[in-house]
């Protein structure tokens, strides 16, 4: 079952950097902002163990959620996070509502299937090497996933999988594969593992040295 999100919100009215601050540290709020479907932007504040709590989950980069602003809910995705650079702290969130019949662009993480199996592992001895983890979709709200998947299992050794080569659900596009080729960026591939590469060549070297004459007796 897919999991479902809702945040609680207030209404608020002392904006700027100094009121942002103040709720932070006085009342253990985050400033956020909701806008879009053709509505006004509000300002809103949420409790920040609430968000800390609901980003612990993967799914809510990804997935419709629920903003109940003073006792209206309204539905949005996450479009930008703010994070203290040194610090476990949420500075601010931002918002974006959603109407059913209009595609929205969201950021879903890859899921990467066999890994442990994939050919150019297992009989190949090469490395997995994931060149993204992420990829930017578009989708209208009802189709939208919460993770692509790629099945690296027939993946043999040197092989690459570009962005045209996964396979998306119904309904879903990749925008950047529009702007042409030079878009069509590396996902994963399977690579000569280096370090391998020259532990055997090395027991090569050894093994094909010619052995040391005996030492000669006195």
């Amino acid at each position: 079952m897919a999991a479902e999100f809702e945040l609680q919100a207030e209404l608020r009215a002392d904006l700027g950097k100094g009121a942002s601050r103040r709720l932070r540290l006085q009342s253990d709020l985050v400033p956020a902002i909701i806008y879009g479907a053709g509505k006004d932007p509000q300002s809103l504040s949420i409790p920040h163990k609430d968000l800390v709590k609901a980003t612990e989950n993967e799914a809510f980069f990804s997935h419709i959620l629920t903003v109940n602003v003073a006792g209206e809910k309204q539905s949005a995705i996450i479009k930008d996070l703010q994070r203290h650079p040194a610090k476990s702290r949420i500075l601010h969130a931002d918002f974006q509502r959603i109407l059913l019949d209009q595609a929205i662009s969201v950021e879903v993480p890859f899921h990467f299937l066999n890994e442990e199996g994939c050919v150019g592992v297992k009989t190949g001895g090469g490395q997995i090497s994931h060149n993204m983890t992420q990829i930017t979709i578009s989708c209208l709200p009802g189709a939208l996933p919460e993770f692509i998947e790629v099945d690296l299992l027939n993946m043999e050794l040197g092989q690459a999988l570009h962005m045209s080569d996964i396979i998306l659900p119904e309904g879903v596009t990749i925008p950047a594969l529009a702007q042409g080729a030079d878009y069509d960026q590396v996902v994963v591939s399977v690579n000569v593992n280096k370090r391998a590469e020259a532990e055997k060549a090395a027991e090569a070297e050894e093994e094909a040295a010619p052995d040391a004459p005996p030492a000669a007796e006195e």
